[in-house]
């Protein structure tokens, strides 16, 4: 495996300094290490793949040095625009390497929603004209791997990727970078619960992806109390849960859907809630648990700590919002929130957890169907009595 410090100071010798993107699991390590010696001017974690192309580019034409831009495969989707027609060598021709975490690689055991983007990485790189090697887990030819990709960049003046497969990096124990996301007394664990013990059996539930979808399932599986709610686990697809819940309420507007969102998730297309904002469908209510924190990729910092979602989801058009982060105040800051007679927003600030939680066992499509019949036999049964 490389070094993650070994690899920084190969990066430095290649005149890199400006590091930007969404974080990923496989390279945790990495970006540990480099939290940890590059000041915050050089090293931004943004909201989404996109931002991430469009920043890099801009300290080019600023710098003319060449940056990198990190990010799990399944972020490609989001930076394809930019790529294609903002860096493209038949455009402005940005010299840009990315370092791509290799989530669903063929051969490899990995979570059914990685495996599609998994097989099709390479073919997707190629088809954007981005040539791209796999990273070496030897550091003097991941070195000349990474040579090639800041020359072939400069030469050609085109994005060049270096894809790194999962156990590329190794761990090192002076890691201190992990963020500790936000001061509150609820666990994600506890804040699931209080909503979830509060809906009715019609109530359909749209969970997040990453620990949220996970904590969803391991509460039910715990508390025998709730019981099987008609709930759509958004395993992929990170910051879309509330646009597919919005899609459920307009389409069912005899049946109450809950989001539950996370601070990373719900940042990375924030537009959503201004298209929410202006719909106003009144059957929904979208719940954001923020920890400050990607968390299920490493712990790294988002922006929410210093945001305001009630204020956001105000200025987007949102006619209630509420915000809790004592526990005392949770039941019932949750009992008004779902009372609401109108399209809701509640932030509740929770801190990290480390629980270790369940992963679906079901094949998606299994997952889709079991949710599309649970869903309409409980508004059935709702309508008929």
């Amino acid at each position: 495996m490389i070094s993650p410090t070994a690899w920084l100071e190969a990066l430095s010798r290649e005149a890199v300094d400006f590091y930007t993107g969404v974080p990923d699991s496989l390279l945790k390590n990495f970006l540990a290490v480099l939290a940890e010696n590059t000041p915050s001017s050089h090293h931004v974690i943004c909201a989404n793949e996109g931002n991430a192309i469009a920043l890099a580019a801009g300290y080019h034409l600023a710098s003319g040095k060449v940056p990198l831009v990190y990010m799990q495969n399944s972020g490609l989707g989001n930076a394809v625009n930019p790529l294609m027609s903002l860096a493209h060598s038949g455009v402005y021709g940005l010299p840009l390497v990315l370092m791509i975490g290799w989530r669903g690689q063929p051969e490899q055991k990995d979570e059914p929603q990685h495996k599609p983007m998994g097989g099709a990485t390479i073919e997707m790189l190629n088809a954007m004209a981005v040539p791209c090697k796999i990273l070496s887990a030897e550091i003097e030819e991941a070195r000349e791997q990474l040579k090639w990709s800041v020359s072939h960049a400069q030469e050609r003046s085109q994005p060049a990727a270096l894809l790194c497969p999962a156990g590329v990096f190794s761990e090192e124990k002076f890691q201190r970078s992990r963020s500790q996301g936000l001061a509150s007394a609820i666990t994600r664990e506890i804040a699931v619960a209080a909503v979830l013990k509060q809906l009715g059996p019609a109530d359909a539930v749209v969970a997040t992806t990453g620990f949220i979808g996970r904590q969803v399932l391991a509460v039910m599986q715990d508390d025998s109390s709730i019981g099987q709610r008609s709930t759509f686990l958004n395993v992929g697809a990170m910051g879309h849960a509330s646009q597919i819940a919005m899609g459920m309420a307009l389409a069912r507007t005899d049946a109450r859907v809950i989001c539950l969102d996370g601070d990373g998730a719900a940042i990375m297309h924030l537009g959503g809630l201004t298209t929410i904002g202006v719909v106003q469908p009144a059957n929904l209510k979208h719940v954001i648990l923020n920890n400050g924190m990607h968390e299920s990729v490493g712990g790294q910092p988002t922006a929410a700590g210093a945001i305001d979602f009630t204020e956001i989801a105000k200025a987007c058009g949102y006619p209630s919002v509420f915000r809790c982060e004592d526990p005392e105040q949770l039941e019932s800051t949750v009992k008004h929130f779902l009372a609401a007679e109108s399209l809701a927003l509640l932030e509740v600030r929770i801190c990290q957890s480390n629980d270790k939680l369940p992963r679906p066992n079901d094949s998606m499509t299994a997952m889709k169907q079991e949710f599309v019949e649970t869903f309409n036999k409980r508004l059935s049964a709702a309508e008929s009595t």
